[in-house]
Protein backbone atom coordinates (compact mmCIF):
# COMPACT_ATOMS: atom_id res chain seq x y z
CA UNK A 1 0.00 0.00 0.00
CA UNK A 2 3.07 2.48 0.93
CA UNK A 3 4.66 1.76 -2.65
CA UNK A 4 1.43 2.26 -4.46
CA UNK A 5 1.19 5.58 -2.26
CA UNK A 6 4.38 6.58 -3.31
CA UNK A 7 4.22 5.74 -6.73
CA UNK A 8 0.69 8.18 -6.61
CA UNK A 9 2.26 10.75 -4.85
CA UNK A 10 5.36 11.14 -7.66
CA UNK A 11 3.20 10.74 -10.23
CA UNK A 12 1.53 13.69 -9.13
CA UNK A 13 4.48 15.81 -8.07
CA UNK A 14 5.04 14.83 -11.87
CA UNK A 15 1.84 16.39 -13.68
CA UNK A 16 1.97 19.58 -11.48
CA UNK A 17 4.16 21.50 -13.24
CA UNK A 18 1.58 20.33 -16.20
CA UNK A 19 -1.00 21.54 -14.81
CA UNK A 20 0.55 24.80 -13.30
CA UNK A 21 1.19 25.84 -17.10
CA UNK A 22 -2.13 24.76 -18.16
CA UNK A 23 -3.12 27.34 -15.57
CA UNK A 24 -0.70 30.22 -16.03
CA UNK A 25 -0.95 30.22 -19.81
CA UNK A 26 -2.93 33.67 -20.82
CA UNK A 27 -5.58 34.11 -22.29
CA UNK A 28 -4.42 35.75 -25.95
CA UNK A 29 -6.25 39.19 -25.10
CA UNK A 30 -4.21 39.36 -21.53
CA UNK A 31 -1.29 38.11 -23.31
CA UNK A 32 -1.42 41.50 -25.72
CA UNK A 33 -2.26 43.75 -22.77
CA UNK A 34 0.10 42.58 -20.61
CA UNK A 35 2.92 42.53 -23.27
CA UNK A 36 1.43 46.23 -23.97
CA UNK A 37 1.76 47.05 -20.44
CA UNK A 38 5.19 45.67 -19.51
CA UNK A 39 6.74 47.52 -22.78
CA UNK A 40 4.97 51.07 -21.84
CA UNK A 41 6.03 50.71 -18.41
CA UNK A 42 9.92 50.29 -19.44
CA UNK A 43 9.78 52.93 -22.09
CA UNK A 44 8.64 55.07 -19.80
CA UNK A 45 11.19 54.20 -17.38
CA UNK A 46 14.15 54.35 -20.12
CA UNK A 47 12.97 56.44 -22.56
CA UNK A 48 16.17 58.81 -22.66
CA UNK A 49 18.44 56.26 -22.85
CA UNK A 50 16.80 54.23 -25.47
CA UNK A 51 16.92 57.54 -27.30
CA UNK A 52 20.44 57.52 -27.32
CA UNK A 53 20.84 53.96 -27.91
CA UNK A 54 18.15 52.38 -30.02
CA UNK A 55 20.16 49.19 -29.78
CA UNK A 56 19.46 49.10 -25.88
CA UNK A 57 15.55 49.48 -26.73
CA UNK A 58 16.12 46.94 -29.63
CA UNK A 59 17.10 44.35 -27.00
CA UNK A 60 14.19 45.49 -24.20
CA UNK A 61 12.00 44.56 -27.03
CA UNK A 62 13.21 41.31 -27.56
CA UNK A 63 13.59 40.76 -24.03
CA UNK A 64 9.54 41.59 -23.66
CA UNK A 65 7.75 41.22 -27.07
CA UNK A 66 10.35 38.10 -28.41
CA UNK A 67 8.78 35.44 -26.31
CA UNK A 68 5.19 35.85 -27.24
CA UNK A 69 6.46 36.03 -31.37
CA UNK A 70 6.29 33.10 -33.26
CA UNK A 71 9.82 33.58 -35.17
CA UNK A 72 9.84 30.24 -36.92
CA UNK A 73 6.21 30.56 -38.16
CA UNK A 74 6.45 34.04 -39.22
CA UNK A 75 9.74 33.42 -40.97
CA UNK A 76 8.59 30.39 -42.80
CA UNK A 77 5.25 32.42 -43.70
CA UNK A 78 7.55 35.64 -45.18
CA UNK A 79 9.96 33.34 -47.07
CA UNK A 80 6.76 31.23 -47.98
CA UNK A 81 6.91 27.08 -48.85
CA UNK A 82 8.72 28.08 -52.11
CA UNK A 83 12.08 29.41 -50.63
CA UNK A 84 11.87 28.04 -47.03
CA UNK A 85 11.81 24.41 -48.05
CA UNK A 86 15.04 25.23 -49.95
CA UNK A 87 16.57 27.10 -46.65
CA UNK A 88 18.82 25.14 -44.51
CA UNK A 89 18.09 24.59 -40.74
CA UNK A 90 21.21 27.42 -40.18
CA UNK A 91 19.26 29.48 -42.70
CA UNK A 92 16.36 29.33 -41.11
CA UNK A 93 17.56 30.10 -37.32
CA UNK A 94 19.75 33.39 -38.75
CA UNK A 95 16.66 34.79 -40.95
CA UNK A 96 14.32 33.83 -37.76
CA UNK A 97 16.74 36.14 -35.67
CA UNK A 98 17.22 39.11 -38.36
CA UNK A 99 13.26 39.00 -38.83
CA UNK A 100 12.78 39.61 -35.24
CA UNK A 101 15.76 42.36 -35.54
CA UNK A 102 14.21 44.04 -38.16
CA UNK A 103 10.53 43.85 -36.46
CA UNK A 104 11.76 45.72 -33.49
CA UNK A 105 13.47 48.34 -35.81
CA UNK A 106 10.58 48.86 -37.66
CA UNK A 107 8.70 50.02 -34.40
CA UNK A 108 10.72 50.45 -32.58
CA UNK A 109 11.69 54.41 -33.78
CA UNK A 110 7.89 55.13 -33.77
CA UNK A 111 7.61 53.63 -30.45
CA UNK A 112 10.35 56.58 -28.84
CA UNK A 113 8.06 59.01 -30.15
CA UNK A 114 5.28 57.57 -28.33
CA UNK A 115 4.17 60.50 -25.38
CA UNK A 116 1.43 58.19 -23.31
CA UNK A 117 -1.11 60.06 -26.03
CA UNK A 118 -3.70 56.51 -25.33
CA UNK A 119 -3.19 52.69 -26.23
CA UNK A 120 -6.78 50.74 -25.40
CA UNK A 121 -6.90 46.86 -26.03
CA UNK A 122 -9.99 46.48 -27.15
CA UNK A 123 -12.06 43.83 -25.45
CA UNK A 124 -11.74 40.24 -25.68
CA UNK A 125 -13.11 38.20 -28.70
CA UNK A 126 -13.87 34.20 -29.23
CA UNK A 127 -10.60 32.04 -27.95
CA UNK A 128 -12.65 28.74 -28.30
CA UNK A 129 -10.44 27.73 -31.35
CA UNK A 130 -6.61 27.40 -32.32
CA UNK A 131 -6.59 31.02 -34.04
CA UNK A 132 -7.96 34.69 -32.96
CA UNK A 133 -7.32 38.20 -33.19
CA UNK A 134 -6.81 41.19 -30.61
CA UNK A 135 -7.50 44.72 -31.84
CA UNK A 136 -6.42 47.63 -29.89
CA UNK A 137 -6.46 51.66 -30.87
CA UNK A 138 -3.45 53.78 -30.53
CA UNK A 139 -3.79 57.68 -30.34
CA UNK A 140 -1.69 59.79 -32.40
CA UNK A 141 0.14 63.05 -31.17
CA UNK A 142 -2.19 64.81 -33.47
CA UNK A 143 -4.99 63.45 -31.82
CA UNK A 144 -5.83 60.50 -34.60
CA UNK A 145 -7.09 57.14 -33.66
CA UNK A 146 -4.79 54.40 -35.57
CA UNK A 147 -6.62 50.50 -35.30
CA UNK A 148 -3.74 47.59 -34.75
CA UNK A 149 -5.11 44.00 -35.13
CA UNK A 150 -3.04 41.33 -33.78
CA UNK A 151 -3.46 37.96 -34.63
CA UNK A 152 -2.15 35.33 -32.68
CA UNK A 153 -2.19 31.44 -33.12
CA UNK A 154 -2.12 29.05 -30.14
CA UNK A 155 1.04 26.79 -30.20
CA UNK A 156 1.51 24.05 -28.27
CA UNK A 157 -1.34 25.28 -25.49
CA UNK A 158 0.69 28.70 -25.72
CA UNK A 159 -0.70 31.77 -27.67
CA UNK A 160 1.57 33.47 -30.10
CA UNK A 161 1.84 36.31 -32.27
CA UNK A 162 2.03 35.77 -36.21
CA UNK A 163 0.66 38.70 -38.09
CA UNK A 164 -0.35 42.19 -37.41
CA UNK A 165 -1.88 44.57 -38.85
CA UNK A 166 -1.62 48.27 -38.51
CA UNK A 167 -3.89 50.74 -39.63
CA UNK A 168 -5.01 48.64 -42.50
CA UNK A 169 -1.57 47.62 -43.71
CA UNK A 170 -0.81 43.63 -43.37
CA UNK A 171 2.83 43.60 -42.30
CA UNK A 172 3.14 40.13 -43.15
CA UNK A 173 2.18 40.48 -46.56
CA UNK A 174 4.47 43.64 -46.66
CA UNK A 175 7.20 41.68 -45.42
CA UNK A 176 6.45 38.18 -47.85
CA UNK A 177 6.39 40.77 -50.74
CA UNK A 178 9.74 42.71 -49.77
CA UNK A 179 11.12 38.90 -49.63
CA UNK A 180 9.80 37.76 -52.83
CA UNK A 181 11.30 40.92 -54.11
CA UNK A 182 14.67 40.84 -52.82
CA UNK A 183 14.53 37.17 -53.72
CA UNK A 184 14.47 38.33 -57.77
CA UNK A 185 16.54 41.43 -57.48
CA UNK A 186 19.49 38.96 -55.67
CA UNK A 187 19.19 36.66 -58.75
CA UNK A 188 17.27 34.12 -56.08
CA UNK A 189 20.34 34.24 -53.57
CA UNK A 190 18.54 33.03 -50.85
CA UNK A 191 21.69 33.69 -48.61
CA UNK A 192 22.00 37.24 -49.69
CA UNK A 193 18.41 38.53 -49.28
CA UNK A 194 18.71 36.32 -44.89
CA UNK A 195 22.01 38.92 -44.89
CA UNK A 196 20.87 41.79 -46.29
CA UNK A 197 17.21 41.84 -44.75
CA UNK A 198 17.91 44.63 -42.59
CA UNK A 199 18.02 47.18 -45.57
CA UNK A 200 14.77 45.25 -47.00
CA UNK A 201 13.07 46.03 -43.74
CA UNK A 202 13.84 50.03 -43.81
CA UNK A 203 12.54 49.89 -47.57
CA UNK A 204 9.62 48.30 -45.99
CA UNK A 205 9.51 51.10 -43.19
CA UNK A 206 9.85 53.61 -45.84
CA UNK A 207 6.72 52.47 -48.15
CA UNK A 208 4.87 52.47 -45.09
CA UNK A 209 5.51 56.31 -44.12
CA UNK A 210 2.32 57.88 -46.37
CA UNK A 211 -0.15 55.19 -45.05
CA UNK A 212 1.01 56.14 -41.71
CA UNK A 213 0.03 59.59 -42.03
CA UNK A 214 -3.30 59.08 -43.25
CA UNK A 215 -5.92 58.32 -40.09
CA UNK A 216 -8.84 55.55 -39.70
CA UNK A 217 -11.61 57.56 -40.67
Amino acid sequence: MISILRRGLLVLLAALPLVANAVAAPSAHDLVQDTTNRLLADLAANKEKYKKDPNDFYAALNTIVGPVVDAEGISKSIMTVKYSRKATPEQMKTFEENFKKGLFQFYGNALLEYNNQGIVVDPAKDESGDRTSVGMTVKGSNGAIYPVQYTLEKINGEWKLRNVIINGINIGKLFRDQFADAMSRNGNNLQATIDNWAGEVAKAKAATEKTDQKPAQ
